[in-house]
Protein backbone atom coordinates (compact mmCIF):
# COMPACT_ATOMS: atom_id res chain seq x y z
CA UNK A 1 0.00 0.00 0.00
CA UNK A 2 2.76 2.43 1.10
CA UNK A 3 4.81 1.67 -2.65
CA UNK A 4 1.70 2.30 -4.54
CA UNK A 5 1.03 5.71 -2.49
CA UNK A 6 4.97 6.54 -3.09
CA UNK A 7 4.17 5.88 -6.78
CA UNK A 8 1.73 7.78 -6.87
CA UNK A 9 2.68 10.77 -5.28
CA UNK A 10 6.29 10.84 -7.49
CA UNK A 11 3.90 10.36 -10.39
CA UNK A 12 2.04 13.68 -9.50
CA UNK A 13 5.02 15.55 -8.56
CA UNK A 14 6.72 14.51 -12.20
CA UNK A 15 3.69 15.80 -14.03
CA UNK A 16 3.26 18.95 -11.55
CA UNK A 17 7.19 19.60 -12.83
CA UNK A 18 6.13 18.50 -17.08
CA UNK A 19 3.62 21.24 -16.62
CA UNK A 20 5.32 23.81 -15.13
CA UNK A 21 7.59 23.63 -17.85
CA UNK A 22 5.14 23.71 -20.73
CA UNK A 23 5.11 26.63 -23.14
CA UNK A 24 1.78 28.53 -23.48
CA UNK A 25 0.92 29.31 -27.04
CA UNK A 26 0.99 32.91 -28.35
CA UNK A 27 -1.60 35.33 -28.32
CA UNK A 28 -3.00 36.17 -31.55
CA UNK A 29 -2.02 39.48 -32.86
CA UNK A 30 -4.39 42.46 -32.61
CA UNK A 31 -6.34 44.36 -35.38
CA UNK A 32 -5.95 47.39 -35.99
CA UNK A 33 -9.60 48.18 -34.34
CA UNK A 34 -8.67 46.04 -31.43
CA UNK A 35 -5.79 48.17 -30.63
CA UNK A 36 -7.91 51.37 -30.84
CA UNK A 37 -10.37 50.03 -28.04
CA UNK A 38 -7.34 49.12 -25.95
CA UNK A 39 -5.61 52.43 -26.43
CA UNK A 40 -9.34 54.06 -25.97
CA UNK A 41 -10.17 52.16 -22.40
CA UNK A 42 -6.57 52.31 -21.42
CA UNK A 43 -6.62 56.33 -21.53
CA UNK A 44 -9.99 56.31 -20.24
CA UNK A 45 -8.72 54.66 -17.01
CA UNK A 46 -5.97 56.93 -16.53
CA UNK A 47 -8.02 60.03 -16.74
CA UNK A 48 -10.21 58.28 -14.05
CA UNK A 49 -7.73 57.48 -11.93
CA UNK A 50 -5.89 61.09 -12.31
CA UNK A 51 -9.40 62.23 -11.31
CA UNK A 52 -9.33 60.06 -8.23
CA UNK A 53 -5.97 60.93 -6.88
CA UNK A 54 -6.95 64.65 -7.58
CA UNK A 55 -9.71 64.33 -5.33
CA UNK A 56 -7.69 62.30 -2.62
CA UNK A 57 -5.25 64.96 -2.36
CA UNK A 58 -7.97 67.44 -2.50
CA UNK A 59 -9.22 65.36 0.85
CA UNK A 60 -5.84 65.28 2.76
CA UNK A 61 -4.85 68.88 2.33
CA UNK A 62 -8.47 70.09 3.76
CA UNK A 63 -7.39 67.34 6.54
CA UNK A 64 -4.04 68.56 7.55
CA UNK A 65 -5.46 71.83 6.84
CA UNK A 66 -8.55 71.41 9.31
CA UNK A 67 -6.44 69.59 12.07
CA UNK A 68 -3.52 72.32 11.98
CA UNK A 69 -5.91 75.34 12.26
CA UNK A 70 -4.75 76.63 9.05
CA UNK A 71 -7.60 78.97 7.33
CA UNK A 72 -7.51 79.04 3.61
CA UNK A 73 -9.92 82.41 3.65
CA UNK A 74 -7.85 85.08 3.06
CA UNK A 75 -6.56 87.31 5.45
CA UNK A 76 -8.03 90.40 6.29
CA UNK A 77 -4.97 92.59 7.30
CA UNK A 78 -4.23 95.71 5.76
CA UNK A 79 -1.74 95.86 3.06
CA UNK A 80 1.40 97.35 3.94
CA UNK A 81 2.65 100.36 1.84
CA UNK A 82 5.74 101.79 0.95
Amino acid sequence: MKRILLVLIGGLLVGAIAASHAKLPAAPPMSEADKAAKAQKDAAAKAKEAELNGKAQDRAVANYMKNKGVSMAPSKSPARKK
